[in-house]
Parts: C-alpha cells; sequence; structure tokens
C-alpha cells in the first residue's frame, strides 16, 4: 500500500460516541477505536466510573478519549450531550450502541415494571440515540451507526424472554435504519456477542460445567474475552467497511454455527 493512502481501517479525524462504556465489552470498543485513530467519548451514568475508564485509557496513551457522562434513557440529556460532541469536534462519525440491561427470570415472574424498563434501555434508548446521530450525520453525508444486539437476538433459551425481545427488535432495527438512512450515506449494522468472560458473567465463568457445556457448543470451544470484541466494532466503523449495511456480525466464537 502506498505511504499516502490512508489505511483501510484507519478512523483517522473521525469522532465516535460508545455507550455503557465505562467497562467490561464498552471499554474493549474505545480503547480499540482510539487506537484506530478516532476521538471517542466514553458514555455512562456514574461520573466517577467514566472518569477511572478515561483515567486508565489515558494513562496508556490513548489521550483522545474523553467522558460523556449522561443516562441513555434521558432522551434530552442524550440529545444535548450529542450535540455538543458534534460543536465541538465538528461532526459526529460514529454511534455504538452498546448499553444493556439483563433481567434472567421465568416468563411467569417478569413483572410488567420491570420488562418495560429493560425495553427503554435495550431498544428505546438505542433508538432515539440513532434518530440523534442521524440527524447529526446527515448534513455531513456520510456516519457509522453500529448496534450492539447479542446472539439472544436470532435464538432464545427459557428464562430470557424480555431481553431475548429486546434485542430481537435491535436486529429489526438495525436494518429498517439502514433501509432508510442508506441514502444519507450512514450505514447501520449491528454485532451480536456470543459468552464473553466479563465481569458479570463471572460467576458463570467459573462454574465448570458451563466451560464444559461451552466446548461442546461452540466451535471454538471457549469463552469470548473481552478484546476480541473489539475488532469488529472497528471494521464496521471504518472505510473498510463501506458498503456493509444491515449486517448482524455474530462474535461468538460459531456459537450460532455449530450444534
Amino acid at each position: 500500500m502506498p505511504v499516502d493512502t490512508p489505511h483501510p481501517f484507519s478512523l483517522q479525524g473521525q469522532t465516535a460516541l460508545v455507550t455503557g462504556a465505562a467497562s467490561g465489552l464498552g471499554l474493549e470498543m474505545v480503547r480499540a477505536l482510539a487506537a484506530a485513530g478516532a476521538e471517542v467519548w466514553i458514555n455512562g451514568r456514574d461520573a466517577a466510573h467514566v472518569g477511572q475508564a478515561v483515567d486508565a485509557l489515558r494513562a496508556e496513551g490513548a489521550w483522545q478519549v474523553h467522558a460523556a457522562v449522561f443516562d441513555v434513557v434521558d432522551a434530552q440529556a442524550a440529545r444535548h450531550a450529542m450535540d455538543g460532541i458534534a460543536a465541538k469536534h465538528g461532526r459526529l462519525d460514529v454511534l455504538v450502541n452498546n448499553v444493556g440491561r439483563r433481567e434472567r427470570r421465568a416468563l411467569a415472574d417478569l413483572d410488567l415494571d420491570s420488562v418495560r424498563a429493560l425495553i427503554e434501555v435495550d431498544l428505546l434508548a438505542p433508538f432515539h440515540l440513532c434518530q440523534s446521530a442521524a440527524r447529526l450525520m446527515q448534513p455531513q453525508g456520510r456516519g457509522r451507526i453500529v448496534n450492539i444486539t447479542s446472539i439472544a437476538g436470532p435464538i432464545a433459551r427459557a428464562g430470557d424472554a424480555a431481553y431475548t425481545a429486546a434485542k430481537g427488535g435491535l436486529d429489526a432495527l438495525t436494518r429498517a435504519l439502514a433501509a432508510e438512512l442508506g441514502p444519507h450515506g450512514i450505514t447501520v449494522n449491528a454485532v451480536a456477542p456470543g459468552y464473553f468472560a466479563t465481569e458479570p458473567n463471572a460467576a458463570m465463568v467459573a462454574d465448570p460445567q458451563i466451560g464444559t457445556w461451552l466446548k461442546a457448543r461452540s466451535a471454538l470451544g471457549r469463552w469470548g474475552q473481552p478484546h476480541e470484541i473489539a475488532g469488529a466494532v472497528v471494521f464496521l466503523a471504518s472505510p473498510a467497511a463501506s458498503y456493509i449495511t444491515g449486517q448482524v456480525l455474530a462474535v461468538d466464537g460459531g456459537y450460532l454455527a455449530h450444534f
């Protein structure tokens, strides 16, 4: 590749917002987007937690990371924050809807208030954030939206009805927005994580029976490590994915492909 040709995965000069990114998979996405050259805003509700994440990444040399403290279910606060990001940098290029909520309970044990709260976070908040991002991206004539869904979108298991419904809805929203925003140069894709060894899954990771089951159930036979989610997000945000939209990329160690 000639030295004056931009790298196809470079995000130099671009601005990105990643929601729910102060820890876990979201933090790994931020780390990778920053390494690709983007100015990245880390969203979370807890200012101290977000500040710790910013400090940790800057200590690693990622000086272009910033704090965006707001609750994604507060539409007014979210819009104000996104407008502020665009005003500071002159643009918003990438939105990663990563924030999520989980309710692992049997159908009979799920009350409607809990279901509404989950859908508010996992589906309605991404919907509004996509609206706000599209409003900022359309005048630019380009943009990238990456929704973090789940393998619980296309498949299901007992005791997870609310989450499965929300993630299935986010898959559908990804396709719908790809169709609507494509004429404006905005691609909309999704990444569907499988079983990752994150802090919320620590008890499951420590369970040898689950490890044995996962070894037999997935092609790679192991838990995913948090950093392994990042490449898919950088790819979909990058110029290399310029002709890809409306797709859901499973990062699941072959779980969906294996039986």
